[in-house]
């Protein structure tokens, strides 16, 4: 290939299989048979490896260049990276690795077929996907694994919760923020995930779902097995965006648990909705104010300015949906669903994956997270953990000066600077709120301790500790290995689960990005005016070709 000679098929059978040179006049040729007709394995003959035909006949649009082959030589790149090649890199290595000039979509299928090669296909996936769900259970004791089928076998939906997550949620505060994200592959759907956060302030993934669409249904089937491993107690906080399927489902599924909004979302809302972008100061104090006197002063600015701001928030939305202090549960410092987001931007490069390799990198990526944290966690040589350390020491310093009395065994009067505070050491409440709601001493509590002459780590929540960090990360999520070495049960092999209907493909390429949501803005690239590429601006082209004004750019993406 790489001196642009094709070659075509003599003969070609079970036994026997004769190539030789597109050119009748060459004397390039090969012969090769089987060792013994018995054999799966063929033997060299007779190679004549020398061309006698023309240069005229060499052909750089090589027709031994097919995707497959492309895909078979291009297929190291991909393996152990997140991305690899496109396909106009496919095209520059098909050139310059294998001398063939490879067409656009030769090249995107071969890059399609690499992954194939290395992940398996979508078809595959769903047949493997009971024995793969069995072997994370055999090597993982204490994982969930769910298939959910229809009346003709066909995939509806998937869950995953790892048994190592389920038992370190109990070191975790029961917060858990709820989302999903679409997937680009063959056969789309979409990934939900249900997430808590750590003690250091660090996603917690707790489950994994696929499912066709985020409708009632799904989420419903999705939340019930989600119930199934954290409860249902008025200790619980879900948090999740407004989507009408998710309120919902929560409400359908869970009669004790405290439904929570996430506060961005709302606020990309009234923007977009009341064109207010210049109340957002007002809103963000609103939603973290600690005190409902504080939050009122908030709200009254808010209503002066954007009446039907207030309206909408009061009315629509409800205070205790995205009002720190309003909250009927326990949600502590935690007004967004950023952590949920997190872990879908986390997956970027892997929605287009099959089922199978994409729950894959999941369990890869969690592996790490919980051995590279339970070394962080090792090496840390204070009480808590090194976020709330962080907050916590200044606080110290804050509090010096404040005059503290005490009123009772247990309640002490502090007062000094802003805000006076009365503390409770023994119920761990303050009147700022500020103690009661993030479990965490305020300055007032600090300087209670001080005086009290306790220690102040006592007053701090344990899921804050470096004991329950520790605890939280101390095992380990093992991978299943390759395929040829599980050992699954036939009855768990002969399942059949076979891959969900999908509408007619569409014409034109495949859409892999989402419209963006309410609010949600995406930077554009830059154009540069002198050569008409993308990224950069004109003072700071290195090209030479000279200006291009009048003329249409070369090199625009599309």
């Amino acid at each position: 290939m790489k001196g642009n000679f094709e070659f075509r098929t003599k003969k070609s059978n079970r036994s026997l299989w004769v190539i030789e040179c597109i050119d009748p006049n060459c004397s390039w040729r090969l012969r090769a048979s089987k060792i013994v007709p018995e054999s799966t394995k063929f033997v060299i003959r007779k190679y004549v490896g020398v061309h006698s035909c023309s240069l005229l006949n060499r052909n750089a649009n090589h027709r031994q260049a097919t995707y497959v082959v492309i895909g078979e030589q291009v297929d190291p790149q991909y393996v152990g990276v997140e991305k690899g090649p496109g396909p106009k890199g496919v095209q520059t290595f098909a050139r310059t690795e294998l001398g063939a000039q490879i067409s656009y979509y030769k090249a995107w299928r071969g890059r399609k077929h690499a992954h194939t090669l290395i992940r398996g296909s979508p078809e595959q996936s769903f047949h493997v996907l009971p024995s793969y769900f069995h072997m994370l259970e055999k090597l993982n004791p204490g994982t969930v694994t769910r298939i959910e089928v229809d009346g003709e076998s066909r995939f509806k939906y998937l869950f995953l919760a790892f048994g190592v997550a389920i038992r370190g949620f109990r070191y975790m505060r029961k917060v858990v923020g709820i989302d999903g994200t679409f997937l680009k592959g063959q056969y789309r759907g979409v990934l939900l995930v249900a997430t808590a956060q750590d003690g250091n302030g660090q996603c917690y993934p707790l489950a994994w779902g696929i499912v066709d669409s985020e409708n009632e249904d799904a989420w419903s089937w999705f939340l019930t097995q989600l119930k199934e491993i954290i409860g249902d107690t008025d200790e619980l906080a879900l948090i999740s965006d407004r989507a009408p399927s998710i309120k919902k489902a929560i409400s359908t599924v869970f009669e004790k648990a405290h439904h929570g909004a996430c506060a961005w979302h709302i606020a990309q809302n009234i923007k977009n909705k009341f064109k207010c972008a210049d109340i957002m100061g007002s809103y963000w104090s609103a939603v973290n104010a600690y005190r409902c006197e504080d939050f009122t002063g908030y709200m009254i600015e808010i209503s002066n300015r954007y009446p039907r701001v207030a309206e909408y928030l009061e009315n629509e939305v409800g205070f205790e949906k995205w009002s720190r202090c309003h909250y009927p549960g326990l949600r502590y410092n935690i007004t967004t669903t950023n952590m949920v987001e997190s872990l879908n931007s986390m997956l970027v490069n892997e929605r287009d994956f099959p089922y199978v390799a994409l729950l894959d990198v999941i369990q890869e990526k969690m592996s790490k997270w919980w051995n590279d944290r339970r070394i962080v966690a090792t090496a840390i040589t204070t009480p808590l953990t090194p976020s709330r350390e962080s907050e916590l020491r200044p606080r110290f310093a804050q509090s010096n000066g404040r005059h503290t009395s005490q009123l009772n065994p247990i309640t002490y009067h502090v007062k000094g600077g802003e805000l006076e505070g009365v503390v409770d050491i023994f119920n761990k409440t303050c009147t700022c709120k500020e103690f009661d709601i993030d479990k965490l001493p305020c300055v007032h509590a600090v300087a209670t301790a001080h005086h009290a002459q306790v220690s102040v780590y006592s007053l701090v929540s344990p899921y804050y500790t470096k004991e329950y960090y520790l605890l939280a990360y101390g095992e380990t999520i093992y991978p299943v290995g390759s395929q040829s070495q599980w050992d699954v049960p036939n009855e768990v092999v002969t399942r059949i689960v076979l891959p969900r209907e999908v509408k007619e493909k569409k014409r034109g390429r495949p859409k892999t990005s989402r419209f963006p949501s309410v609010g949600e803005f995406r930077k554009r690239k830059n154009r540069c005016g002198k050569c008409g590429a993308y990224g950069h601006y004109k003072k700071k082209c290195n090209s030479q070709t000279g200006s291009t004004e009048g003329n249409p750019p070369t090199n625009v993406p599309g």
